[in-house]
């Protein structure tokens, strides 16, 4: 990566939280310049001699979400974090807009500026991010394995249960007008961080962990949060792109996840070509780098050993927040 300095877009709304969910200090911050010339805030972490970790954020997060999985990396690996374009302190979209092509140019370009094979992980839409980058031959030459984590390639709105009525045409039009909604979310308050728990989180998530989460959510603009819903994740279908993301692949998720619930998962774990394995973290929600680092980070390295460097990197020794179940691991 080039050592130009970090553009001065938007903030990340300043620290997540103390402790783990507070931003770990980068080694480097970087700009990395996309197709279209949409400049991205990019951060390095960790080991400079260490085995390259690429992680890709969701919609309406920024890098402070990866904090604890980075923690969890660095002492081994090279970590490798950006916010998506109009995110954290990545400027609004350039002109390729708020597309899936365009979220696959700006991986692309974090993979050409990295410098090395990577492990590329992606969480929601930036499993999507993946995903929208099959069969292009950076991705081929430049990333050893990826894991997809609570994300799904197509039907997100008909399938997800955020708000609490039966399927049908009226819970479709209902979410959509919520997840679409440009209204401002204001400050985090005891009330904003219960409807974010229901909506995004499983029943066991800390105090500490739904702050973090708040913070970083109600940082996102709102017509970047608006856009993003509408104009992709509204009309998502990237079940054509699944044939061709055919570098080995696992595929985690969480069994109470409203906004991708697992038969996303399921239905990903059997389309991939090489699928390495299916976890489904039983009682957690959408936000599993937060809600369960650890386990997110130890699927990190066991791709880094398995595809990357045929060695042991492991996780930190650091404790999770708070420990979880084992996980349910199903065939794929």
């Amino acid at each position: 990566m080039n050592d130009e300095p970090a553009n001065d877009g938007p903030t990340n709304g300043g620290p997540a939280a103390t402790g783990p969910y507070a931003p770990p200090a980068p080694r480097r911050e970087l700009t990395v310049v996309s197709a279209d010339g949409s400049r991205l805030h990019a951060e390095e972490h960790g080991r400079e001699d260490g085995p390259t970790v690429v992680l890709a954020h969701g919609w309406t997060c920024s890098t402070l979400f990866w904090a604890p999985v980075i923690r969890l990396l660095a002492g081994e690996h090279r970590v490798i974090v950006y916010d998506q374009r109009g995110h954290g302190r990545s400027p609004a979209a350039g002109p390729g807009g708020h597309t899936t092509e365009a979220l696959a140019d700006d991986l692309c370009a974090v993979l050409a500026a990295a410098g090395a094979r990577a492990v590329v992980a992606g969480h929601s839409m930036g499993g999507m991010t993946v995903m929208a980058a099959a069969g292009r031959p950076e991705l081929r030459e430049r990333a050893a394995a990826a894991l997809l984590l609570n994300t799904g390639s197509s039907g997100l709105l008909a399938e997800s249960t955020v708000v609490p009525l039966r399927a049908g045409r009226l819970r479709l039009r209902v979410q959509k007008a919520v997840l679409g909604s440009s209204l401002p979310l204001g400050p985090v308050t005891p009330l904003g961080m219960r409807v974010l728990r229901y909506a995004t989180m499983g029943p066991g998530a800390t105090k500490e962990q739904i702050a973090a989460c708040a913070r970083i959510v109600h940082a996102c603009p709102r017509r970047v949060r608006a856009s993003w819903a509408r104009e992709v994740l509204a009309v998502l279908d990237l079940d054509a792109n699944l044939a061709a993301l055919d570098l080995p692949t696992a595929v985690l998720a969480g069994e109470k996840d409203r906004l991708t619930p697992p038969a996303h998962a399921r239905r990903l774990a059997a389309a991939l070509p090489d699928c390495t394995g299916l976890t489904v973290l039983p009682g957690l929600g959408h936000m599993t780098p937060i809600e369960a680092p650890r386990a997110v980070a130890d699927a990190v390295a066991a791709l880094v050993r398995d595809h990357l460097t045929g060695g042991t990197p492991s996780v930190s020794a650091e404790p999770s927040a708070r420990p979880a179940r084992p996980a349910e691991k199903e065939s794929s």
